[in-house]
């Protein structure tokens, strides 16, 4: 039996995780055809870091109790800016039809045209394409399932790593 309780484990199941998240993404991409807005390649953004910290983690599998702690922030700080991400595209997606943003430009156009700071600033703002709602599962938008996993992950990763947890269960010698 799988023991999800070990932090080697628990990390690879939360990368399993984002790497179905991110399969999903994809096929409704490129297979139901529905182009991400840039709020949502920003989400994606936030689901590959959140991958690839619950991947090192479970590659490292640290037992000590700073090296579990680095884990522990760095997967809440990915979740959280999973969550922050996710939450703003909903509340954008519940915004009567009067009062969605103006569609910008898009997020290739951007990134070559203004710096950094401004583009992050322009799509956390929001556009009318980013409040479009095309996709539904028992009745929760696609963000808001991204909202909801990545509040599930966040306390997931902050479970299985946390430092005081038993870690004689984790079979790596590192710190």
């Amino acid at each position: 039996m799988i023991d999800l309780t070990n932090p080697r484990t628990g990390n690879l199941a939360g990368f399993l995780a984002c790497t179905g998240m991110m399969a999903f993404a994809l096929y409704a991409q490129h297979v139901l055809g529905m182009e991400p807005c840039p709020l949502c390649v920003f989400s994606r953004v936030a689901t590959i870091t959140l991958g690839a910290v619950f991947l090192v983690a479970a590659i490292h599998g640290a037992r000590g109790r700073i090296g579990k702690g680095v884990y522990l922030v760095l997967v809440a700080l990915a979740a959280a800016v999973g969550v922050g991400i996710s939450a703003r595209h909903v509340w954008l997606q519940s915004l009567p039809k009067d009062q969605v943003p103006a569609c910008g430009p898009d997020l290739g156009f951007m990134l070559e045209t203004f710096p950094l700071a401004e583009v992050l600033s322009t799509v956390l703002s929001g556009s009318g394409e980013c409040a479009e709602v095309s996709w539904r599962l028992f009745g929760l938008t696609m963000p808001a399932w991204a909202l909801v996993a990545f509040a599930v992950l966040g306390v997931w990763g902050i479970w299985v790593n946390w430092p005081t947890r038993d870690a004689s269960r984790s079979t790596a010698s590192s710190p």
